[in-house]
């Protein structure tokens, strides 16, 4: 038998040798996995001997996270927005970048109940809202667990991906406060939300051979590619969101790397205004939100 210490660092050696990013981070969390004990026990039990078959599994881990699995999809987990939500390969594995599109959200509507002479404690009461797209539903549980008075809908073409989205808002206590519905964007849904939320598939077909193997070979492709260019959804989406929203009412989108010059002529006049774009830490445009003209 070897000690956790001696496990972490084979593991480490392991992943580093296979050009996996985050190495020593992705050995730390399937050997939390495997054990089923938090970082502060790791590193407070380093000299802990652990058990052959707890070593066998920690092993098989390594190999497929070198083979190119995601780590989360190994433990079939993610944090977002300070909430832990299942993931399966049927649904985009959750990044912080998109945690940027809850802050726009959040400040957007704050700057309404502002403008509006409201009181500023926001608790969503009255306000309708859409997750277009909702993969894992990460965006919409994260609104529900903000705004508790909102009622929420959340929306996604896949079967599979609404099933783990259920089972994610059960998991935080929301299920209850959001209806999940198997529709492509937000067609026939005329003029009834206050706030459109999504982060469309957004990854150009002509950028596959670019992708890390962990994306490119492990996660939905239907969550991943928006056509040969990336940006194709985001007209239809614009489109049916000016339907589908109340006048003075919110769109707020995701964009990718470089979805930026061919988004944001879409949200122009007379439909939009109040257009803002939103940075990522990498500086990257990342979220553009419009308000209903």
């Amino acid at each position: 038998m070897i000690d956790v210490r001696t496990a972490l660092r084979q593991g480490i050696s392991q992943l580093r040798e296979a050009s996996v990013p985050s190495f020593t981070l992705a050995a730390e969390l399937l050997l939390l996995h495997t054990l089923g004990r938090d970082r502060t026990w790791l590193y407070a039990h380093s000299e802990e001997l652990i058990s052959e078959t707890d070593a066998q599994q920690f092993n098989a881990l390594l190999d497929r996270r070198a083979n190119g699995e995601p780590t989360q999809h190994l433990t079939g987990k993610q944090e977002f927005w300070g909430l832990e939500f299942e993931v399966t390969p049927d649904v985009l594995i959750p990044r912080p970048e998109t945690e940027h599109v809850i802050e726009v959200t959040l400040d957007r509507l704050a700057v309404r109940e502002i403008r509006a002479g409201r009181k500023q404690t926001l608790t969503g009461q009255g306000l309708r809202i859409i997750d277009v797209g909702t993969g894992s539903g990460c965006i919409a549980i994260a609104l529900a667990k903000e705004l508790p008075g909102a009622q929420i809908t959340a929306t996604d073409v896949s079967p599979a991906a609404l099933a783990v989205a259920r089972r994610n808002a059960a998991r935080h206590a929301a299920r209850d406060r959001i209806a999940f519905l198997e529709m492509n964007l937000v067609a026939g849904l005329a003029g009834v939300y206050d706030l459109i939320v999504s982060n469309p598939p957004y990854v150009g077909r002509k950028e596959k051979d670019t992708l890390m193997r962990e994306v490119r070979d492990h996660e939905p492709e239907l969550a991943l590619y928006g056509g040969e260019e990336g940006f194709e959804l985001y007209a239809d989406l614009i489109v049916q969101s000016a339907r589908s929203v109340r006048r003075g009412g919110l769109l707020i989108l995701e964009l990718g790397h470089n979805s930026l010059p061919a988004v944001q002529p879409l949200l122009d006049p007379p439909h939009w205004k109040n257009v803002g774009v939103t940075d990522d830490l990498a500086g990257i445009p990342r979220v553009i939100a419009a308000e209903r003209a």
